[in-house]
């Protein structure tokens, strides 16, 4: 019993403790007493959250939908007969799963692109291709390809993309 009575009152003194230390923070006399007036106060100071602000956003954040960026349309419109394994778009990324034109072939390829900037330019994105080939035993090797098929690629999604930015003007 007398426990419990200890714990109460160690309870009630250390909430006690915590209102005291809250009161004695704040300055009454630089604190508005009109609640519209602190409230305002409070926004002013960044302690609150108005509706006008949430509704204006923050001029530093500019949210941009894939729908509105015509190299990661193009891009998708490019690959859209591959199987795509990771589509990343804030982190700017495009990867398709592996891939080889009859689905047995013991060599296949796996495609990724990265988005470096959202201007239709051949410097704005970097394509890296990967091919794999399996023996019949099942042993795999797999290398970085260096070759024109990521010169064509990146020609023909710059391509799209200037077809699909000059469309998108139009509107």
């Amino acid at each position: 019993m007398k426990n419990k009575k200890l714990l109460n009152r160690t309870f009630l003194l250390s909430i006690l403790f915590v209102f005291l230390v809250q009161c004695s923070t704040q300055d009454q006399r630089k604190t508005p007493g009109n609640a519209q007036e602190r409230a305002r106060k409070n926004i002013e100071e960044g302690k609150g959250v108005s509706v006008g602000g949430l509704l204006k956003g923050r001029r530093s954040t500019n949210y941009e939908f894939s729908s509105s960026n015509p190299m990661w349309r193009a891009s998708l419109e490019v690959l859209d007969f591959l199987p795509l394994a990771v589509v990343d778009y804030s982190g700017g990324m495009l990867i398709t799963d592996w891939y080889s034109e009859n689905g047995t072939s013991a060599t296949s390829l796996k495609i990724t692109l990265r988005f470096l900037s959202n201007e239709i330019r051949s410097d704005s994105l970097k394509v890296v291709v990967h091919q794999k080939k399996c023996s019949p035993g099942g042993n795999c090797t797999t290398k970085l390809l260096d070759s024109k098929i990521n010169d064509e690629l990146l020609t023909s999604i710059i391509r799209k993309a200037a077809l699909l930015e000059k469309e998108q003007k139009k509107k």
